[in-house]
């Protein structure tokens, strides 16, 4: 393999805006692919925006929902990589001929679909189906796993993602700035967005802490470590329908530490460069090797009925 170099943007969507979100997704692909990247990734359901679509019925849904890769924001996004010789990475809501809806996240070329994830823990609608797949795919001879937002909560997909060959994991999240029964946790008020060139202290104070970037320090440095992949992570900033965003958009290394992050208030992305090496000298790939499945092969693989409830979605705030 040879070396990578990555960018993960982050911006404010417009809910349901297809054409808004894709100009955005064109520019800052474009600014990137000047910069010398060879892929850009955007966060989950940056074409379509997100959680308006808690509000939503089923053929509501379907209206804003698209066939894959038959549907017009797939051959948009293949023809904006086309147009600047870059790897692109964004995700929208779906829907097969049967008019079943998932959440996915594609993975295109100048040449067309490499990849399509669909999320396996979707909740922000009733009528999604949850993916039954993980998958892997290689880009540029990287092999690469892509695991949406709740995905990573769960972290037998993040272990079952490298133990099938992921080098890359990419995170396309909508996240932070919600309630939960954490410590800390809450919405971030709105008015400290649009005050935000008059007053960045109490915004930043706010994004970086438990409600935002200091919970996201908890567990995403350790998916990276203890798995020995990068980790290339995309968030929103800003509003997204009536909830703020934090961004915090950034890449990390097997080492688990932070190579590059989005710190701006703007439409932006940052970008780094993967080397192989760090895949091997990194802790978690020793340890991965001195894993004992004979001692817990039967205890994780019992059975369990999955449960899964959003605190925020499901409260009064929600």
């Amino acid at each position: 393999m040879d070396k990578l170099k990555i960018a993960t943007a982050q911006f404010e969507h417009k809910s349901g805006d297809k054409a808004y979100n894709l100009a955005v997704i064109e520019r800052l692909a474009k600014e990137a692919a000047s910069q010398g990247a060879d892929v850009i990734a955007f966060h989950e359901c940056s074409i379509t925006g997100y959680t308006f679509a808690r509000n939503l019925d089923k053929q509501q849904m379907l209206a804003i929902a698209e066939l894959v890769p038959d549907g017009e924001s797939t051959r948009q996004l293949i023809a904006i990589a086309a147009k600047y010789d870059i790897i692109i990475l964004a995700g929208l809501f779906e829907k097969d001929e049967s008019d079943n809806l998932y959440k996915p996240y594609i993975c295109v070329d100048k040449n067309g679909l490499i990849a399509k994830h669909r999320k396996l823990h979707p909740f922000i609608n009733p009528h999604l189906t949850a993916g039954q797949n993980y998958t892997l795919f290689e880009l540029k001879g990287w092999k690469c796993g892509i695991l949406i937002c709740y995905d990573n909560n769960v972290i037998e997909n993040v272990r079952a993602t490298k133990l099938l060959g992921a080098d890359i994991i990419f995170m396309p999240h909508v996240t932070m700035c919600t309630p939960s029964s954490r410590p800390g946790a809450g919405f971030v008020d709105p008015q400290l967005w649009q005050n935000r060139e008059n007053d960045r202290t109490s915004l930043r104070l706010e994004f970086d802490g438990m409600k935002g970037r200091s919970w996201l320090m908890k567990w995403l440095p350790a998916r990276a470590y203890d798995n020995a992949v990068y980790v290339i992570f995309s968030n929103p900033i800003g509003m997204d329908d009536d909830q703020l965003k934090n961004g915090c958009s950034m890449i990390l290394d097997p080492f688990g530490d932070i190579l590059a992050e989005c710190q701006t208030f703007d439409d932006s992305f940052v970008t780094a460069t993967l080397i192989p090496e760090k895949l091997i000298q990194a802790g978690g790939h020793r340890y991965i090797n001195a894993r004992r499945p004979d001692l817990y092969r039967e205890i994780i693989g019992q059975q369990h009925e999955p449960t899964q409830k959003v605190v925020w979605l499901h409260s009064d705030n929600g």
